[in-house]
Formats: C-alpha cells, structure tokens, sequence
C-alpha cells in the first residue's frame, strides 16, 4: 500500500519540479466544495489512502504533512503511512501558517483553484504574501495528470422531480430567486451548490452517495433565465418542457469560456461556499464580483406546504422502519443474539429498503456500540465493526433519502441492565431535548440563541458535547442543509416558518459510551399563545420513532418533561399502530406505555 503512495508521492513531486513549485496543497475537496466526494474526485485518498470526511494534506519536495481532525486521531494513523507523512491538527495547526514556518521566503506554493473557496484563497494568499511565499494557481492538477484507472464519473440520467412535490414550478421558483438577484445588486448569480440549481430546476440526479444531485454548475440571470453546465449525456426526455421557459443547458466543459466572458456584469456569488476558479476568471475577466449568501439558500430553507407534506409522509413510513427495527433489536437482545455493528446497520436498512419510494441512507449510517459511541462521527467501516456487549448502550444515528423527504434520527439503546450513571446522563440530555423542542421564541431569533436550551441541564452538572445542536434539512436533497444551524458559534441566521431542523443533543465519555437522542422538528407559527405581543414560531416534531425508556430516571424529570415525554409516545403510537401489526405493534405499545 505505502509502496503505491510513495510512488504516487513521487509522481506529484516531478510536477513540482517542471511547474517550479515548491509545495502542493491537496484538500479533500472537489470542485463543487460539498459534504459528499464522488469516487472519481476523491484527490486526498488517492495521495494518501485516508478515507475521512475532513482533511488536508500539503506535498513538499523533502516531506509532506496531512492534516485531519480530532475525529480522526486514530484512523489517520491506521490508514496513513507515517515514513511519508507527518500527522497534524486541522484545527490547532492552520495549515497556511504550518507552510510559512516550512518554506523560506521566495517559494512557491501550487494549489488547485477549483477546489478551495474564494475566501480560503483571499485568506491564504494574505497570509503568504506576509511570508513573501507566492501562491500559484495549477493549470492542471498534477493528481488528475497521473491518476490512472481513475474511477469514472457517474453516467446515471437526471430525473425529473414533480412539481406537485416541489409546489411550485421551476419558473416560478427562477423568477423569486431572480428578483433576489437583482435586490442585491446583480445581474447574474453564480448558482454553484449542487442542491440549490437542483432545487431551482425542481430535477435530482445520481450523482453522489448520500445526495440525489447532478454535478454541474449554473448561472442564473435577474430575469429568472438561467443556464445549466453539466454533462449533456445526462439529459432525460422532456426536461425542456418539464423546467420551462428560459432554461438552457451547456455542457460543463464550456464554463470557463462563459465566465470569461462576464465583462463588466455584476456576478453575485458565495465567497465562502463557491470555489475561487470561477470567481477569479470572472474576476480577470472583468466582471464585478458582489459577495452574498446564495439567494436560493434562504428560500429553499423555508419548505412550503407541499415539501411538508411530503416530509411528513416519509417520516411516518421512516417511523415503521426504524421500529420495526428496534422490535427486532430487542427481540434479539432477548435471545441473547449478539450481533455486530455492520450487522445491525445492515438490518435496520433492510426495513427501509421495503418501502418503493426508499431510494438510499441519507448518511453512513453511525452504528456505534458500547465505547465506540464516545466517537460522535464514529463509522463502523474504518475497521473491524465491533460486538455490541450486554449491559452497555448502543447508539444507531441513521437517514434515509426517500423520493418525498430526507430523514435523520438518532435513539440510545439499553442493551442488557444499564447503570444508574447510564441513565443519569441520558436523561439530562432528553432534559435538553425536552427543553428546545418545547421552545417557544420571537421572529428574529437565530440557532445560536437558541443552542444553550438544549445544553442547559448537562451544564448544571458540569456536562457538555463538542457538536452543534442542530442542523438543516432538506427535501429528497442535503441531510445537511444550510443556512440554518443551532449551535454555539454558528450563523445569526434567524429561524423562519418552514425550516426544518436537527434537535440532537448528546453527551460522550471516551472509551466508555455516547448518547444523542435526535429528531428532526419544523419551524412553524406559534398559534396556542393568547396574548403574544410577538410574532412567536416553535418547534413540531416530525420524527415519530420512540425513545428508551429504561434508559429514563423519572426522579429526575419535572411532572412537565414526564408530560411530554408521555405525550410524544401517545404521539408515535397513534401515528404507528395502524402501519403495524402482531409482535410489532406489541413492541410497539409497550415501548410507547406511559411513565
């Protein structure tokens, strides 16, 4: 294995000669900067063999050095030959700052534009420039140039999304963000993420694992028209009549030439989400760049009634699933049949994959038994997947992409007896759980006030997690979904109608156990207060799964919390039962009894 990466080391390093460079900087990024990196764009693994959703690596002449984070302490080191490269912090140690330290004034430092965002580079570039170090755009990156056998990309068609699903057309939808265009300034947007020009179009593609997108990129003008760059073999029959008028479609290979020829526009794009290439050649060309948040973001954030309805169809079906899972996890508990985290993340598929409108996981499915749930982005195929042990806890945070909605839900389970201690700590986090799904706050509110209702009870007790609290998601698209997130340090973004949320708070002790119960909630008009001087929203739970019980300290609970906690399972019960029959639904009435 480190044979092939030398060699591959190797080959990297004689382009640094011919191109007079004196570094590369290998991100694990793609050109289109998202979650997901398709396999034929996976440049750091091919450089390195790490498989982590994060990390960096940087090639100079005599060493090379990669960069991963404090989920990946321990895999870097399984899958990175350390003769070839030094492991560093990606937080602790800015890899910009690693490279001035590294390189005498003078150098020359090689980086792909299409792969780092417009404000990375701007960042990088001022600090190097301090150095006296030059940062150099590749013409061609010197991966591309000697990967061999290199996957190809994914020739799946698009698809074509209905417009009932969508509630509304791609016209309608190009004309809002258009008008939005021109608010800010504009005459044209930069539409770079996959999911917003594939919500705008109302289609979906095949893309990338987890993330039903086409690749591509798009260019959406103030008057509502807009041109799609992607492969053209991809497109269905009657996807002209099904986008509507304005929209044409170019292959990807001719962006360059059509943002080189942006002079004197006023191109609206994301600095922070879309990559520096494109903003740069526009730049060159002459174009006036307006830096802004991707106008389809907010909108696409707001579901409307018919992405609702859908979404709370799939989380019922979704519900059935993942209990009908749980019944049978208990069931073999029961019989003292222990089975390993593969295993059990293979069965709990296997319940989705019967529903027809069931397409993948929206994720890699976190199947995490015992210690290993201390890992909070724990993945049971960076190893051996390990035995789930009586007595211990066992926490699956799992989603599906079904065609009318995404889903996310994370339970703890009791596994055999549980401690008292086991308890404690997972009822502080439902306290918190219990305490923002109960939240009820003003317009103008963003996640970031809202994040302590969730952390409140663990600090009583000198507790926390080192994770957000909630994220965005979208519909049949990103289980991630921005702009909005809860958390400590996140956007102000305020929380509006029709948002729909992560509510997942945990708590972890290394090499012990995690915890995180989470459901997903929308955002929506607050109707029961009488009196309210405000416009207030709150939180309504659209995940119908129940939660353990023995794993509940009812002495430690308000007669409030045991009130919703019943209510919620009152809840679940009278969404699920009439999906479920026989030792299932006996499962599933025990399990949702009163406390």
């Amino acid at each position: 294995m480190s044979h092939s990466i030398a060699s591959r080391l190797g080959a990297i390093r004689s382009e640094l000669t011919t191109a007079n460079l004196d570094a590369f900087i290998i991100p694990r990024a793609d050109e289109y900067l998202g979650e997901y990196v398709p396999e034929h764009n996976e440049r750091l693994y091919w450089a390195t063999h790490f498989t982590g959703s994060a990390g960096m690596a940087i090639v100079l002449k005599d060493k090379a050095a990669i960069f991963t984070d404090g989920r990946y302490t321990v895999q870097v080191r399984l899958q990175v030959d350390a003769a070839l490269f030094s492991y560093e912090s990606l937080t602790d140690t800015p890899q910009i700052e690693w490279l001035c330290d590294a390189l005498p004034a003078g150098s020359r430092v090689g980086f792909d534009a299409r792969l780092h965002t417009l404000a990375w580079f701007e960042n990088a570039k001022a600090i190097l420039d301090k150095a006296q170090i030059e940062l150099v755009s590749v013409a061609q990156n010197p991966i591309d140039l000697h990967w061999q056998h290199r996957p190809a990309p994914s020739s799946a068609p698009i698809t074509l999304f209905s417009n009932e699903s969508a509630g509304k057309t791609s016209l309608q939808k190009r004309t809002e963000i258009g008008a939005l265009v021109k608010k800010a300034g504009a005459d044209v947007a930069l539409i770079a993420a996959l999911d917003s020009f594939c919500w705008l179009l109302n289609i979906r593609g095949n893309d990338i694992p987890r993330l039903p997108v086409v690749l591509g990129c798009a260019l959406l003008y103030a008057n509502g028209d807009m041109v799609l760059y992607t492969d053209l073999a991809k497109l269905p029959k009657g996807i002209e009549a099904h986008v509507g008028k304005g929209v044409s479609f170019k292959d990807e290979a001719t962006l360059a030439d059509a943002l080189a020829s942006l002079q004197g526009v006023k191109l609206l794009a994301d600095p922070h989400s879309a990559n520096a290439w494109a903003q740069n050649i526009a730049r060159e060309a002459g174009a006036q760049l307006i830096a802004g948040i991707d106008p389809v973001a907010l909108p696409k954030a707001q579901k409307n009634s018919a992405e609702l309805a859908g979404i709370r169809a799939c989380h019922i079906r979704d519900g059935v699933a993942v209990t009908r899972f749980l019944a049978w996890l208990d069931a073999e508990v029961a019989s003292n049949h222990l089975h390993n985290e593969a295993t059990l993340a293979d069965k709990l598929e296997s319940f989705r994959l019967q529903d027809e409108h069931y397409r993948e996981p929206s994720f890699d499915t976190i199947s995490a038994a015992g210690a290993n749930a201390a890992m909070c982005h724990y993945n049971h195929n960076n190893g051996t997947p390990a035995m789930m042990t009586m007595n211990s806890l066992y926490l699956v945070d799992s989603g599906a992409q079904y065609i009318d909605g995404t889903t996310d839900v994370t339970r703890t389970i009791a596994i055999g007896n549980v401690t008292d201690e086991h308890k404690k700590m997972v009822t502080l986090v439902l306290k918190g759980h219990i305490a923002l799904d109960q939240a009820r706050f003003p317009k103008g509110t963003s996640g970031q006030q809202l994040d302590a209702f969730a952390r409140q009870h663990l600090w009583q007790y000198g507790f926390d997690y080192d994770h957000g609290t909630g994220h965005g998601v979208g519909h049949f698209l990103s289980v991630h979904e921005g702009p909005q997130r809860i958390g400590k340090n996140v956007n102000g973004i305020a929380l509006l109608p029709g948002m729909v949320l992560s509510n997942e708070p945990g708590y972890y002790r290394a090499d012990n156990f995690g915890i995180r119960l989470e459901n997903l909630v929308v955002v929506q008009h607050c109707e029961a207060l009488k009196g309210a001087e405000r416009e207030m929203y709150e939180f309504d739970a659209l995940t119908m799964i129940p939660m353990d019980k023995r794993l509940i300290d009812k002495h430690m609970l308000t007669q409030g919390e045991i009130s919703w906690f019943n209510a919620y399972h009152q809840q679940v019960y009278d969404t699920l039962a009439p999906l479920m029959s026989g030792d299932e639904l006996a499962w599933l009435t025990q399990a949702t009894r009163a406390i």
